[in-house]
């Protein structure tokens, strides 16, 4: 227990170093954290090994972070941008995972069930990364972060869907279709039927908190219904951020049910649910994004083999342009703005750790495929932040420009 202490001061004090530190420099403060997981972790000094209680702060943290995205999303603006959303979403996991499927498979001739799980890596984003980044810049209210915020939603459900189907070929050797229909249904019903019941019940949270005589009430019941949303949100087969991300949206000053005229937002409420939340969500966070950096390994890298290089290469490259196209193949938007959203949708982060240490324990990755893969994560990882945050500076430079003119 006295090392947990020792560990989570280590993760506060360097998250919050290498933040500042990186912020000065004019960095996004993630990429510190990121780092400080890095330093910290077996990459250099080994101080601290992710273990399941710090993985638990961690998934809080990330909870907690999709809560403060649901709560500030302008569901109007997700509406609108439905459609982009969708296209970025299935076009940016559909052309990573048939290109790494098909150059493992055919090129580099590895087994099928090894090419799954390839492509799957690929496949991955991990939207809390990006959605930090614009936080950080102060553009998560944009309707690129809106397009984003939606396409991130849709991806973690192809996600899931994703490791039901490998998961099950893996160990029965085909896939059952209506196994991968009912997993699609149940996710699908509980985003319809979620942000509607946590619309209810923050209702009557509002009607108890004005009745409370304890300090503390508000930032209580939140977390207990994030918590509450998330296992909802995983019993239906869904990711339980996809619970905390509704139930933030649930809250949210744009969340209007129909003929739900006595619920109307109570704006007192929501500045309170605000200004108490933010701390707590500022406590957790940093832990998340440390141990992304303490899971990443990067003496396990033995690429030396130039054929595995290739391999490696090959694959970054299907990594990166899969996520692009979706974006490019949006309209009325300039390149730069597709660009951003393309970048945005690059980190593998821990989701792709997941589907590669999910075949490394199974016995299904050689070593040599797993180092390969764990290049890919970290590169697509670290690059984002820099590039979103250049391309965000590039945008603004080009609109002064254009008002100059």
């Amino acid at each position: 227990m006295h090392e947990l202490f020792l560990a989570l001061f280590l993760i506060f004090v360097s998250a919050r170093f290498f933040g500042e530190l990186f912020v000065r420099f004019g960095l996004p403060a993630v990429i510190g954290e990121l780092f400080a997981g890095i330093v910290l972790g077996p990459s250099l000094l080994n101080i601290i090994q992710p273990n399941e209680v710090l993985r638990l702060l961690a998934e809080i943290g990330i909870l907690l972070l999709l809560f403060q995205v649901g709560l500030e999303t302008d569901l109007k603006k997700i509406k609108d941008t439905g459609i982009k959303s969708i296209i970025v979403a299935v076009v940016g996991a559909a052309v990573p995972f048939i290109g790494g499927f098909l150059v493992s498979y055919y090129i580099f001739h590895q087994p099928v069930i090894v090419s799954l799980f390839i492509g799957g890596t690929l496949t991955a984003t991990s939207i809390g990364i990006t959605l930090r980044v614009f936080e950080d810049l102060g553009k998560q209210r944009t309707s690129i972060a809106q397009i984003v915020v939606g396409a991130a939603v849709i991806d973690d459900i192809i996600g899931v869907v994703l490791l039901v189907f490998i998961n099950e070929f893996m160990i029965v050797g085909e896939v059952k279709i209506e196994d991968i229909i009912r997993v699609i249904f149940l996710i699908f019903f509980f985003l319809g039927v979620a942000p509607v019941a946590a619309y209810i019940l923050s209702h009557f949270v509002r009607r108890l908190e004005r009745t409370s005589h304890l300090p503390g009430f508000v930032p209580t019941i939140i977390v207990s219904l994030i918590f509450l949303f998330a296992y909802v949100s995983h019993i239906f087969g869904a990711p339980e951020i996809l619970g905390s991300f509704a139930a933030g949206l649930a809250m949210s000053r744009r969340f209007v049910l129909p003929f739900a005229i006595a619920f109307q937002a109570d704006e007192r409420f929501l500045q309170k649910v605000e200004r108490e939340m933010k701390p707590i969500i500022y406590l957790f966070t940093p832990i998340f994004f440390v141990m992304v950096g303490l899971s990443m390994n990067i003496r396990e890298i033995h690429i030396t083999d130039f054929e595995l290089f290739i391999f490696a290469l090959i694959l970054l490259i299907i990594a990166i342009v899969g996520k692009f196209v979706g974006a490019l193949l949006l309209r009325k938007l300039s390149l730069v703005k597709k660009a951003i959203i393309g970048v945005s949708m690059i980190p593998r982060g821990e989701v792709g750790l997941i589907f590669a240490e999910l075949g490394k324990t199974n016995g299904v990755l050689k070593m040599t495929i797993y180092d390969a893969l764990l290049f890919i994560i970290i590169v697509t990882t670290v690059i984002a932040p820099f590039l979103i945050k250049w391309l965000f500076k590039y945008e603004e430079t080009l609109e002064e420009e254009k008002h100059h003119k």
